[in-house]
């Protein structure tokens, strides 16, 4: 047996060291988790996408007493851009999320299901994506979904 080691390099600046298009996508994603609906786990989660083309689009979780049936902020926001821009590419994806008490101190990652989501969307445009985590104490910075779920399933396996 032999151990394989799987590397992860994440970039972690304050808010205020992102740069104009960040800070823009990145408003976008802590704005809109102010139409989040989740009148039953009270966290509302924000994302925004930018696009090649210079659009961004927000999205927010969408939950359902059928927890099934809840959509996660981040798939809100991708599906919005390939059902709008299907040519387009997403060059970045920015998440924040608040709970009771307001935006969190520590940035949140998204779901395995958004995760998966984003290996298909990068596979679809044939490039990486940027991601931004949002914190009020800092933000993380990914290159590419493979840095957060580095054994992806993909078509490869099918």
């Amino acid at each position: 047996m032999e151990a394989k080691n799987l590397n992860a390099t994440i970039w972690v600046a304050k808010p205020e060291e992102l740069d104009d298009n960040d800070r823009l996508l990145m408003d976008t994603a802590i704005e809109a988790t102010g139409r989040s609906y989740a009148p039953y786990s009270m966290f509302n989660v924000g994302a925004a996408v930018r696009l090649d083309n210079g659009v961004i689009l927000p999205g927010c979780n969408q939950e359902n007493a059928a927890f099934g049936v809840t959509i996660c902020a981040e798939r809100t926001a991708l599906f919005a851009a390939g059902t709008q821009y299907p040519k387009a590419k997403v060059e970045a994806i920015a998440i924040a999320a608040r709970n009771a008490d307001g935006l969190l101190d520590e940035p949140i990652p998204p779901c395995g299901s958004c995760r998966q989501a984003m290996v298909e969307t990068e596979k679809r445009s044939g490039q990486k994506m940027r991601i931004l985590l949002y914190g009020r104490k800092c933000v993380y910075i990914v290159d590419g979904i493979a840095t957060l779920l580095p054994l992806t399933f993909s078509d490869e396996q099918l």
